[in-house]
């Protein structure tokens, strides 16, 4: 039972453009932080005020690894940041510089500043600035903060941030980006006595009601007449019966391919949502259940998805299905060789209790292809298999549909949250073949164990439905990943909206199939 308040989400920023920036206008903020390419030289900076400093600091940075720092001569002390970007930079290195120029700024209170991506003349106004994008999104997530129960006075906020140039940005893109990975890294990083069920709950219905979104919660009652005995199987650890599937539900005012009355979606989003995580049975170590509280940033993704595509009306319909539990030791919790039946039929025999995520998404799969979606995306904290093969530098991505590889590759390269494809060949399926069962939960043995979960997920999948599987091994990164410079990275909320609205994976799939049933 929760026993603090929830903190409440933290204001953005307003953000406002201006096409030069004044000594007068620098001299009110606390800040000016200014990314150039490498192959501009110095020249555009003769447009931002008191010219020959930045010139001095475009030459510190060419010779001290990119970045540099001082401050404008003005009474204010205005501080001053340039980052050159490396030749060919990509959107990751983009970020990261931002989030670099960001983190020397962490020891002030800065309440307003300016962002500045001048580059070589001339320059078409209506290209678009990745630059000054990433400065923006660096500076959304810097300005956010992470919930706290400490005492004592908090420090200042970002209030104000000018937009300096003529450089074209979607602002309202980025600005709900933002705001969707800032919902995902609070709700991760809250304590599990704050987030447990009901409140996570209540937050969920709080989110969809703000956004328009319709909510239905399927408790565990409701779930045992579906059948979702996989689900129920971690659930039944619990202390209390309040662990449920949150379904989720945003339809377009225009556009898409079906209304708020009804219809089949276009996509499902599929979160794990394991709020805390013992191991069950099969205890947990120390270190290794220290932070099993952000287990359920998969849940955190899917639904701060859901709310950027509401926030920015996006021409596709699209569901969330968020399977909210603990995975908890006692008398009634699972074991191992228990023999469970999920919601498709499918008979589980189980091998370890710590593999409880791919337990819960089955039905949560199962239930959501019922819905007849288009694309299947989910989002899991799912296994330590996948950290080992990649750090927490990338994420992990499987799909049932081989033609989604190179967009699904794009969208890592394009949004700065990069993913790495592993195999998904049929044959690692003898590794979970079952004497007593249709399936084993995973091997015996740990090696592979992201793509054997992706295997043993993809049963839950019908047949015909394109599907894709984050493994969220970016999740958590110390010292942050990118622009986050927060421990909690909220990854996947990013990529998710770069593959589905800028990368139009839906389009790839051509029009709906018609003749499929229920």
């Amino acid at each position: 039972m929760s026993v603090l308040p929830a903190p409440q989400l933290p204001r953005p920023p307003a953000v406002t453009q201006r096409t030069r920036l004044s000594e007068r206008a620098a001299a009110a903020l606390d800040a000016v932080l200014v990314i150039m390419p490498h192959q501009a030289g110095d020249a555009p900076l003769s447009r931002l005020p008191h010219a020959q400093r930045w010139r001095d600091l475009h030459a510190q940075a060419l010779r001290s690894g990119g970045t540099a720092f001082a401050s404008l001569p003005n009474e204010r002390g205005t501080r001053a940041a340039l980052g050159v970007l490396p030749r060919a930079a990509s959107a990751f290195e983009t970020l990261a510089l931002a989030g670099r120029l960001f983190k020397e700024l962490t020891s002030r209170e800065i309440e307003a500043l300016a962002l500045a991506a001048p580059a070589r003349e001339p320059r078409d106004a209506r290209e678009p600035s990745d630059a000054l994008g990433a400065l923006l999104s660096a500076a959304l997530a810097h300005a956010f903060e992470l919930p706290s129960f400490r005492k004592g006075r908090r420090r200042k906020q970002l209030r104000r941030i000018e937009l300096v140039g003529g450089g074209r940005i979607d602002r309202a893109y980025l600005e709900a980006a933002a705001d969707a990975n800032n919902l995902a890294r609070y709700l991760t990083a809250l304590p599990p006595n704050v987030l447990e069920a009901r409140a996570f709950r209540r937050l969920i219905g709080a989110v969809a009601r703000e956004h328009g979104l319709r909510m239905r919660w399927l408790d565990e009652r409701a779930l045992a007449r579906l059948g979702a005995n996989a689900f129920l199987a971690v659930a039944a650890g619990n202390a209390e019966r309040t662990a449920g599937i949150a379904h989720l539900s945003y339809r377009p005012r225009r556009g898409g391919t079906a209304t708020r009355a009804g219809g089949a979606p276009d996509l499902a989003l599929i979160g794990k949502g394991v709020l805390f995580d013992t191991g069950g049975t099969n205890l947990k170590p120390h270190r290794a259940m220290l932070d099993m509280h952000t287990d359920m940033a998969g849940s955190a993704v899917a639904l701060a998805v859901l709310t950027a595509l509401a926030r920015l009306d996006a021409p596709v319909s699209a569901d969330a299905w968020l399977a909210i539990t603990e995975n908890r030791i006692g008398p009634s919790a699972y074991r191992p060789q228990d023999v469970v039946r999920a919601a498709n039929g499918t008979t589980i025999q189980v091998i370890h209790t710590d593999a409880e995520g791919r337990m819960v998404l089955a039905d949560t799969l199962t239930l959501a292809a019922r819905t007849r979606p288009r694309l299947m995306i989910d989002f899991a904290t799912l296994t330590g298999t996948c950290v080992y093969a990649l750090t927490e530098r990338m994420s992990g991505i499987f799909t049932n549909e081989p033609r989604l590889t190179a967009r699904l590759l794009e969208a890592g390269r394009s949004s700065g949250e990069r993913v790495w494809s592993f195999p998904f060949e049929p044959d690692y399926d003898s590794d979970l073949e079952s004497k007593v069962a249709d399936i084993l939960q995973c091997a015996p043995e740990g090696k592979g164990d992201h793509i054997l979960a992706a295997r043993f997920l993809s049963r839950f999948v019908p047949e015909g439905t394109p599907w894709v599987h984050l493994d969220l091994s970016a999740a958590v990164r110390a010292g942050g990943l990118a622009h986050i410079h927060t421990d909690v990275t909220g990854f996947g909320v990013r990529y998710a909206l770069e593959l589905i609205l800028r990368g139009r994976v839906l389009d790839s799939l051509g029009p709906r199939d018609r003749s499929r049933r229920r």
